[in-house]
């Protein structure tokens, strides 16, 4: 028996006892032991007990969208450098931000003992959070709302561009997705309709990586919300509103190192892969997120 002959399976996951159990079942072996299977696996390194998700984007301009976006970051736009008041704002939503109000009283830390908190839970309703990161500046401005919408969305950019810098300045860009909130150039318009110096850029679809307002939300989820104990939408407010204030105390702006040249050389690699393999050019699919710090 060879590795690379073990049968599929619909499992997403699997053990060496039912790999063992299936090539004896279907006649590839007549016996074999678990430490023999192990090491004709990992010979061939093969983990079939392991999966990574991955999703083929249907952009069919992802190289040019999130080449824009990359050189916001580096405070470029059209080739040629932002000015002192042009300013870059990169916003999205977290949704679903729910106050789970605990059955029995969370024990906090003690000495030599961890908080405990009780796993059951009362629902006490949810938030959407919009955020805004000023990314070159480390600012963060946010609300809470009981759902996403336009009215949600205008209410975000109006805290930003009704207040310096923004309402004098030249340019704003903002970095947002394709939610259907702020989705295509209808968008656009309406954003700059209100504000005349607001420029709406996409992320490419399926590309929140890009977005770094999504590092402030992953930061929001450890610091904030885990473990999610909360006795009404009220507290959960509070909680984030109170942080983005702590935060901003000591925030500088992200240490974004992947540009665009990163990223021309990971699609040709990707491509020339697609190309060995006899699959269509995934000459805008990009798997890897880049190496970002706070």
């Amino acid at each position: 028996m060879r590795a690379s002959s073990s049968p599929r399976t619909s499992l997403v996951a699997v053990s060496i006892a039912e790999i063992r159990q299936q090539v004896i079942a279907q006649g590839l072996v007549a016996e074999i032991s678990g430490a023999t299977l192990w090491r004709r696996l990992s010979g061939d390194a093969l983990r079939p007990w392991q999966h990574r998700s991955w999703i083929f984007p249907r952009d069919p301009n992802f190289a040019a969208k999130a080449g824009r976006v990359l050189d916001l970051y580096q405070r470029i736009w059209e080739g040629l450098p932002l000015g002192i008041d042009d300013f870059v704002i990169s916003a999205d939503e977290k949704t679903s931000i729910q106050a789970r109000r605990r059955k029995r009283p969370t024990f906090p830390l003690a000495s030599n003992r961890t908080m405990r908190v009780e796993h059951e839970y009362f629902r006490e309703g949810a938030w959407t959070y919009l955020a805004a990161w000023d990314v070159h500046r480390a600012k963060v401005f946010g609300r809470c709302e009981p759902k996403s919408g336009l009215a949600p969305v205008n209410r975000l950019v109006s805290e930003v561009m009704n207040q310096e810098p923004s309402k004098s300045a030249h340019r704003v860009f903002w970095i947002m997705d394709n939610a259907s909130a702020h989705r295509g150039q209808k968008a656009a318009d309406r954003l700059r309709s209100q504000w005349s110096n607001l420029i709406l850029v996409h992320t490419p679809v399926h590309a929140s990586w890009l977005n770094q307002i999504e590092i402030y939300f992953s930061i929001v989820q450890r610091k904030v919300l885990t473990p999610n104990d909360f006795a009404s939408l009220l507290h959960v407010e509070r909680s984030l509103l109170a942080f983005q204030t702590h935060y901003e105390k000591t925030a500088n702006p992200f240490r974004w190192t992947f540009i665009r040249s990163d990223l021309q050389a990971l699609l040709a690699k990707i491509g020339k892969r697609a190309h060995l393999r006899g699959l269509p050019h995934p000459g805008k699919y990009v798997t890897v997120i880049p190496n970002q710090t706070t």
